[in-house]
């Protein structure tokens, strides 16, 4: 039979999960042959907590007003659950719905089972739900499985539907105990819900300890610390408490319990077996507090610890396991009955179908007064009575074993594969892990790999590089290795830095090549041809990847990736194929998302902006409707870059800003600082030179020690194009030069060209024309005689500023002007300008007014301010009066609101509106109510109205 040091003290003591003092809950000193206890009292407010409860109180109570989130942290004891117990009280009073969910321990790898805690109340409402969201919901519960494995964030996307569904019959408090050891899936997805209840009647709380990882825990979610109760408090709740103690004693617990309420009740048990010794004083709190749960028996019978155990090593609360591993364990059939004493001492909870410890501490200290043999033992009961659930069964045949079991290490790859099916890949990872450390040697690698790319997949860089080190010693063969040195370089990404790196990477590539894994070597030349767009590696290492790239494929290659990787490359030299292929493709106007999502950013590269951008719009649409949101900063990014180069506001604002918030939600700085450089481009057209240097700053803030030259060389278009309007000419050229500058952070050969005729146009204002006609014959050298569009329309652009003479800046200015800018309504009107004032300069007055009155008219309609008073100086120096642009109802909206604007003004409801936003519907109802009084209208039917007549114009 089994033995546990473990107290079972017969009281009625109702202690909460987090095991602090209840309401009147005052524990005493029963008699002197009993230990302490506890008992019911009229109830009373709880001590020292009355500024967290009036907050509590204040969420719970505005929650028809709007909702929210917050997470309570603190050490074990400190009153966390006392407080959720709490609001939850006050919830019910008020007739709000209370789900509840509480982190376990031992289920931490049970997919979604936490969010199963939390919605099986509200199950059946899933049926009111849209097909996709029900099947997302099913999937992510094990249902379904034939099905393809769900995005993480269409589950997500459900769960909040089903909330909002919920709410909209009254409102919802969620509440989440020990968030620490929520299933990471669950906790991924309420971390998602819990950022988008702000227009729901839909409060979240959640509960986590203090040192511990948790997705709740580490978001930026609202956050109440508990710390220790004033001295004061703290004396009042150990007199309430504990009887009779000495001077000492009461002086000797306040100290050791340094205001921890659980340890005020708990620690007095130790006390009064052995008076005169310190509580384990040099032990850390919560170890303390184990030790006086495991102090607290009497004589328990055996039968009693043994359930005990095998309820504390249990996945589950069901009773009926208990019983039955028990029973098979001690060869006798134990009943219910036997948990009673448990239940009697305030141990457990229990009733004809669960038990359910009090306290985490309390299941803690079970597990640790067992032996490791006597813990093996109940998990292999465990895993007999669980024959008929493979995913929980394979966890306990798992525990506590070491050495190679390859029929369990098959199990737990299978029950990885399922968890993956489910949507829930750090289960996947975990089992993974484990089903590697009991594999034989010929299969541990493979599986160390495959947790590694779920590690990485997870953004756990701190767990993939420690299992790529044990790939390595176990001396693995070309295709692993080149599989771990592409893991290695996702998990640390840095520059090429040398054609020597460039070599290895390709070698690697081509291994993989060779011994049949092509995605492998697809995968492997992208991040080289990645990291060389980032920063340029030089000329011997770029053309090690050129030849590279030409020999996987060209720009007439079927697979996307490859053609993708072909326009990275070389977006210059390439640029004339990759151009041609794109044209071709955009023709044919049949894109999917995995098409669409490598043409988009190969016409980035290449400088076809204008193609670009129907392809990027395509994979961002593509991306939502499949729920695929972690590639959605990237894609967002990207079609905020393409669309601001064409001025059209009304996407480049709103998928900036959208880009932004999303990778900042998923912590990924490298596009959140991709979509600042969009922010400052926008702000630097438009003449807002504070924001333009704010955003410029944000994003060198994360390109600069990323040693990401691209983000570095993007930031300075802002100050550039914000400089040039103002007229600070001098900074406009310093600041561009920067792009060309190979000593410089922000150099970059590619993007340089790119702003080309800003360069020109800053150079003709401080006498560095010489210089700058330097710089174009070096762009012309580089893009030959084909240059992609955007670079074509920008030297056409240079030439006509930096001509030496009336007869070829004539010449100039009627090609650059005479070539197809109706996409380009900015750069249309910025040479019109020029040609304006160059008219004027030649005191050929009356012809400089009609271009002057056009650039002045486009850069109105754009909102380009300081473009527009540049306009209207001109034509008052040529003779010629101009009102002042009105501004607009629309440039007072925010980007979201704007967003959300044009989505209603097509036609799609809120609810349409907030399944492609990932947001709550209400939360769209919400932004539309804040949008009509700014633009002046009172009904859904005005806004395309409205929204239309503040246009950007698309042609001359």
């Amino acid at each position: 039979m089994l033995c546990l040091a473990l107290a079972l003290v017969p009281s009625a003591r109702h202690a909460s999960r987090d095991g602090d003092l209840g309401p009147g809950e005052l524990a005493f000193w029963d008699h002197p042959s009993r230990m302490f206890g506890a008992a019911r009292v009229d109830a009373g407010p709880l001590l020292g907590r009355d500024a967290e409860l009036e907050l509590l109180t204040s969420l719970v109570d505005g929650i028809y007003s709007s909702g929210g989130a917050m997470v309570l942290r603190g050490e074990p004891g400190i009153g966390k659950s006392r407080l959720l117990e709490e609001a939850a009280r006050l919830a019910r009073e008020r007739d709000i719905v209370v789900l509840n969910a509480t982190g376990v321990q031992s289920e931490a790898h049970l997919a979604f089972s936490g969010l199963h805690q939390m919605l099986r109340p509200v199950r059946a409402r899933a049926a009111e739900l849209m097909p996709g969201h029900r099947a997302a919901l099913d999937a992510a519960f094990g249902l379904g499985e034939d099905a393809a494995p769900p995005e993480q964030f269409r589950i997500a996307m459900a769960v909040l539907d089903l909330l909002s569904e919920v709410a909209s019959d009254g409102p919802v408090l969620a509440i989440v105990e020990d968030a620490q050891w929520l299933d990471r899936p669950t906790a991924d997805v309420l971390a998602f819900v819990a950022r988008r209840i702000e227009s729901d009647p839909i409060v979240l709380l959640a509960a986590t300890r203090d040192g511990h990882r948790s997705a709740l825990g580490d978001t930026r979610l609202p956050e109440l610390r508990l710390g220790a109760l004033d001295p004061a408090f703290a004396g009042e709740l150990l007199d309430a408490s504990a009887q009779q103690l000495s001077l000492a004693v009461r002086s000797r617990l306040l100290r050791e319990a340094a205001g921890n309420p659980l340890a005020l009740i708990e620690l007095p048990v130790t006390a009064r077996l052995e008076p005169d010794t310190p509580i384990a004083g040099l032990l850390p709190l919560t170890e303390r507090l184990e030790q006086a749960f495991a102090a607290r028996v009497l004589d328990p019978s055996n039968e009693t610890r043994l359930l005990l155990l095998v309820a504390a090593l249990n996945d589950e609360e069901r009773v009926g396991e208990v019983l039955q591993a028990g029973s098979s364990i001690a060869g006798v059939e134990l009943q219910l009955d036997h948990l009673q004493p448990a239940a009697d001492a305030a141990i457990v909870d229990l009733d004809v179908q669960t038990v359910r410890f009090r306290h985490p501490l309390m299941r803690s200290a079970v597990r640790q007064g067992a032996s490791v043999q006597q813990r093996r033992r109940v998990h292999e009961a465990l895993a007999e009575t669980l024959n008929d659930e493979p995913d929980r069964r394979v966890w306990h045949r798992a525990a506590l074993i070491s050495g190679a079991h390859g029929d369990v290490a098959a199990e737990l790859e299978d029950a990885g594969r399922r968890a993956r099916r489910r949507g829930a890949v750090d289960v996947a990872a975990t089992a993974l892990r484990r089903a590697a450390e009991l594999s034989e040697p010929t299969q541990r690698s493979r599986r160390l790999l495959g947790a590694a790319e779920l590690a990485y997949e997870l953004g756990r860089p701190d767990v993939v590089v420690p299992l790529l080190r044990e790939v390595e010693r176990l001396g693995p063969g070309p295709l692993d290795r080149a599989r771990a040195t592409w893991l290695q370089e996702l998990a640390d990404p840095r520059p090429l830095g040398s054609a020597a790196r460039a070599t290895a990477l390709i070698a690697a590539a081509e291994r993989a090549g060779a011994a049949g894994d092509r995605d492998l070597h697809i995968d492997l030349l992208w991040l080289v041809a990645l990291r060389a767009w980032w920063a340029d590696p030089g000329s011997a290492a770029r053309r090690l990847l050129v030849e590279a790239a030409s020999r996987l494929g060209d720009a007439d290659a079927a697979d996307p990736r490859v053609f993708a990787l072909y326009a990275y490359a070389d977006p210059v030299g390439h640029a004339p194929t990759v151009l041609a292929r794109l044209r071709v493709a955009a023709a044919n106007r049949s894109h999917d998302t995995e098409l669409a999502r490598h043409l988009g950013p190969a016409a980035l590269v290449v400088g076809a902006f204008d193609i670009g951008m129907t392809f990027l719009s395509t994979a961002v649409d593509g991306l939502r409707a499949e729920g695929r949101l972690g590639h959605l900063p990237r894609m967002l990014a990207l079609y905020g870059t393409v669309a601001a180069r064409l001025a059209d506001w009304d996407v480049a604002i709103p998928a900036a800003e959208e880009a932004r918030r999303l990778a900042t939600e998923f912590g990924e700085p490298m596009w959140e600082s991709a979509a600042d450089t969009v922010v400052a481009t926008i702000a630097g057209m438009r003449g807002d030179e504070a924001t333009a240097e704010r955003a410029a700053a944000s994003a060198e803030r994360i390109g600069l020690p990323a040693a990401a030259n691209v983000t570095v060389a993007l930031a300075q278009f802002g100050r550039v194009l914000a400089a040039l309007g103002a007229g600070r000419h001098a900074d406009a050229y310093e600041t561009a030069e920067r792009l060309f500058d190979p000593a410089d952070p922000a150099h970059h050969p590619v993007i340089a060209c790119w702003l080309i005729a800003d360069l020109a146009e800053a150079a003709l204002h401080v006498d560095r024309v010489e210089e700058a006609r330097a710089r174009v014959a070096e762009v012309e050298a580089a893009t030959g005689d084909t240059p992609a569009i955007w670079i074509a329309l920008s030297l056409r652009h240079a030439r006509a500023l930096l001509a030496d003479s009336e007869e070829e800046a004539a010449e100039r200015f009627d090609e650059a002007l005479a070539a197809d800018l109706g996409r380009w309504p900015f750069q249309r009107a910025r040479i019109l300008l020029a040609h304006g004032q160059w008219l004027r300069r030649q005191r050929r007055i009356a012809e400089s007014r009609a271009p002057l009155r056009a650039a002045r008219d486009t850069f109105d309609t754009l909102g380009c301010a300081s473009w527009s008073e540049q306009a209207r100086r001109e034509l008052r120096a040529s003779g010629e009066s101009s009102r002042r642009r009105d501004s607009q109802a629309r440039d007072q909206l925010t980007a979201q609101e704007l967003q959300i604007a044009q989505l209603a003004a097509e036609g799609l409801s809120n609810r349409e509106i907030g399944q492609r936003l990932y947001l709550s519907h209400r939360t769209i109802g919400t932004h539309l109510y804040r949008t009509f009084p700014k633009l002046g209208i009172t009904a859904r039917n005005e806004l395309s109205s409205v929204l239309s007549s503040a246009a950007a114009p698309r042609g001359s």
